[in-house]
């Protein structure tokens, strides 16, 4: 029985038969069938006489398949043994891990057939980055009262500065809500409060502003309503926070509105990080970046006589002013650092057309991840198997796709593992910054992070939230094959500004992010869902992230399949994607495009 269609073995048999006039088509559909049960609207089109010329019908089909079947689960998971393994020490930027993950991946892409993706002759861009070690202290006093904090159990603190020691002492404390300034909302946290030198306390996440006609819900009008705005993100809080003149920032951690459990902040923030090494040292940033557990913000704000839940509450409306806390903040990061070249790996398949082979179309994924965590029991290599080493594993299986295509797509098509992402997307922010070739020039960046391991799915997750017409190339090519696209169902995760497309969308390029779909095919309805959440809670960014005998990577090649026929797509277009209208990119595109 094929899932996905409905059809009966006998019923496809029958259509065969009834299709074996075209003759070597019949085969070839055969041989799709058998391999990833894809016939759909092409075979119905031929059989039913939908269009007038079955050859000219799967005309595309017949000459994308020698590329599609290039991308298998074996492929995938070979690569994903190897760069997952204990060997590569958890692929850390700047260590023997980075030297093999760098290594492994240029001589995949140059075995393929790929040229250097970096004019200079060579597989690699350089990144300038710092390795930032850091022993934090921090206090906060109340009246004659010290309220001294657990590293890394009640908080983390890091600074990016390049300098040896960061010293906060005796700073007011004043909780500024969201800590958001965001004009076209009429929202503003700060109202012009003095907050240079002092240390601000906020909140996770976007203001949730209740829907007056259903307090249940959240105001669809007001900062997406539950879909996350890049002002909810850390970053953004940052970046503001260093605007305004903040000494420090503290961010209370919420599982809920963060999307992800303490135990991520702390694996992800106690730790060796990573910054890229700027002539300036980094001076213009916030001196003190840190999260506090929810516990220490309720104990801490009760000590000054205040109720968390009050102060939340209060947030969520334009009105509220910052509130001075009877606290003072006292913090002090001891930071070890080190300077060094990492590398993003780029291939390049050049284009067929002279016209058009200089512009350019980006598949991305980084190499990196967690290292080793030498002060933990047991296991202390986070080997990132699906994150992201199966991203890293998809980029190399359609790299070799599309050296399959006679000819080449029209434009080129660069294939780019990046450096640093799970330090804050640097590989990707860094090419972005300082491109090979000229982002107004480059038509799309496709990313993957993360591949669903667990079997054949009706739907694949867009997590680009509909922000481009690229995401309804990635609807077309799903219904094409049978499948569904389906809208990102957590849109408060944020997914979109997490990822490494993410540095290519802020300076205008058009970006795809897909997620595995939840609709699995023989599967109890929420088994997706409990595969999701059972990742997110137990494996992300924890080093049982590993390489598992139960997974089934057939799904992933399914989604593969649809990000190569994307890419193909625009390689080969009439005209550049877009961003849609009231999307935070298009006029930063618009821009670009006019010079």
């Amino acid at each position: 029985m094929n899932n996905q269609t409905g059809w009966s073995n006998p019923d496809y048999d029958r259509l065969i038969a009834e299709a074996s006039q075209s003759g070597d088509l019949a085969a070839f559909t055969e041989r799709r069938y058998r391999r990833e049960m894809k016939i759909g609207c092409c075979l119905v089109a031929m059989v039913f006489g939908v269009a007038t010329s079955s050859l000219a019908v799967d005309e595309l089909a017949l000459r994308l398949q020698p590329a599609l079947e290039a991308i298998t689960p074996d492929g995938l998971l070979a690569h994903i043994k190897i760069l997952a393994s204990d060997e590569f020490e958890g692929r850390a930027p700047g260590t023997k891990g980075e030297e093999l993950s760098v290594k492994y991946i240029s001589d995949q892409l140059k075995q393929i057939g790929l040229k250097p993706g970096n004019p200079d002759g060579s597989y690699m861009q350089e990144v300038p980055l710092a390795g930032i070690k850091s022993e934090p202290r921090m206090a906060f006093s109340v009246g004659d009262k010290t309220i001294e904090l657990k590293y890394p159990d009640d908080f983390v603190a890091s600074s990016a500065r390049l300098q040896p020691e960061i010293r906060v002492n005796n700073s007011d404390v004043v909780f500024v809500g969201y800590g958001v300034v965001a004009p076209e909302y009429g929202w503003d946290d700060y109202k012009n409060a003095d907050v240079r030198g002092k240390t601000i306390l906020m909140l996770i996440n976007d203001p949730a502003i209740p829907d007056p006609k259903d307090p249940s819900k959240l105001d669809d009008k007001m900062f997406k309503g539950k879909a996350m705005t890049y002002y909810g993100r850390w970053t953004y809080k940052y970046e503001i926070a260093a605007q305004k003149g903040a000494a420090a920032a503290v961010i209370i951690h919420e599982t809920g509105p963060a999307a992800y459990p303490y135990s991520v902040v702390k694996s992800s923030w106690a730790k060796e990080n990573y910054e890229i090494d700027a002539p300036n040292k980094n001076k213009d940033v916030i001196e003190v970046r840190s999260w506090i557990t929810l516990d220490v913000a309720r104990r801490l704000l009760a000590e000054c006589g205040q109720d968390f839940d009050a102060l939340k509450k209060s947030a969520i409306s334009k009105e509220f002013r910052p509130v001075g806390l009877n606290a003072k903040a006292n913090i002090d990061i001891k930071q070890q650092i080190h300077s060094f070249k990492s590398h993003n790996v780029i291939g390049k398949l050049d284009g067929s057309d002279r016209k058009l082979q200089d512009e350019y179309v980006i598949y991305t994924a980084h190499w990196d991840h967690l290292g080793r965590h030498p002060e933990l029991q047991g296991d202390q290599i986070f080997n990132g198997a699906i994150d992201n080493a199966s991203g890293v594993a998809s980029v190399i299986q359609l790299a070799a796709a599309f050296t399959k295509l006679n000819p080449p797509p029209k434009r080129s098509v660069l294939f780019m593992a990046t450096t640093a992402e799970e330090a804050g997307l640097l590989g990707a922010k860094f090419y972005a910054e300082h491109p090979l070739y000229p982002l107004e020039k480059t038509l799309a960046d496709i990313n993957i992070d993360t591949v669903n391991p667990w079997g054949k799915t009706g739907d694949i997750e867009d997590l680009s939230d509909n922000n481009s017409t690229l995401d309804d190339m990635l609807a077309t090519a799903a219904k094409r094959n049978g499948r569904q696209m389906t809208p990102n169902s957590q849109p408060e995760k944020g997914s979109f500004y997490r990822a490494d497309h993410f540095e290519f969308s802020k300076l205008g390029v058009p970006a795809l992010y897909t997620g595995g779909g939840k609709d699995f095919i023989g599967k109890p309805a929420d088994f997706g869902q409990q595969k999701k959440d059972d990742y997110t809670a137990h494996h992300y960014h924890q080093a049982s992230d590993e390489v598992n005998p139960e997974w089934d990577l057939s799904g992933a090649v399914q989604d593969i399949d649809l990000l190569f026929e994307v890419g193909y797509q625009v390689a080969n277009g009439d005209k550049f994607p877009e961003w849609k209208s009231g999307t935070e990119f298009k006029s930063k595109r618009d821009k670009t495009m006019k010079k």
